[in-house]
């Protein structure tokens, strides 16, 4: 617990700093997540950083994205018992779909990812054993992103993990997740 509250002032205290006094568009984030899935609790921060790239845009809605490299922290809580703290690191590729001309300032979002992790411990408590350290994660979320600068994102996603049938078993685990990011 002292670690995130550590974590959580010192992420405050950075997203503080004043903004650039250039109109670029922001290139990296730092964000945080909380979330829920199979009784377990998990927690994460990322630091992103934007494409410079993005498609379709001669439309209304274009396809960006950015990389995201995240550090989690699941706590299961499951009452059979063999409960064991895992830590999770994670690399992963983000599209992102948003207006390709935003105005005002709320602008909706889509995004889909799939990344690898890399997990402390495979088995998390008794009866969910992911068989390997390696795992795959996807996730598909919607958002909005916030400010004059767009430089805000609350957004509500869903993860998936599982090791994608390279050793049996292989239940996986599902998140539900909420991430507030950053962008400067």
């Amino acid at each position: 617990m002292r670690k995130t509250i550590l974590a959580m002032a010192c992420l405050s205290g950075f997203l503080s700093q004043p903004a650039k006094a250039d109109d670029q568009a922001p290139s990296q984030a730092l964000s945080v997540e909380t979330g829920y899935g199979y009784h377990t609790d998990m927690a994460r921060l990322a630091w992103s950083y934007a494409w410079n790239r993005r498609w379709f845009t001669d439309h209304s809605w274009s396809l960006g994205g950015y990389w995201d490299v995240g550090i989690g922290h699941w706590t299961p809580h499951n009452p059979v018992g063999g409960n064991h703290d895992v830590n999770d690191f994670g690399l992963t590729p983000v599209w992102r779909l948003s207006p390709t001309n935003p105005e005002g300032s709320v602008v909706p979002f889509l995004e889909a990812a799939v990344g690898a992790h890399y997990i402390s411990d495979y088995q998390i408590y008794n009866g969910r054993d992911m068989s390997t350290h390696f795992q795959f994660g996807d996730h598909v979320g919607a958002g909005l992103s916030l400010g004059p600068r767009h430089d805000w994102d609350v957004m509500f996603r869903f993860q998936h993990l599982s090791n994608a049938g390279i050793e049996n078993p292989n239940p996986g685990i599902n998140f539900y997740q909420v991430r507030l990011g950053h962008w400067f």
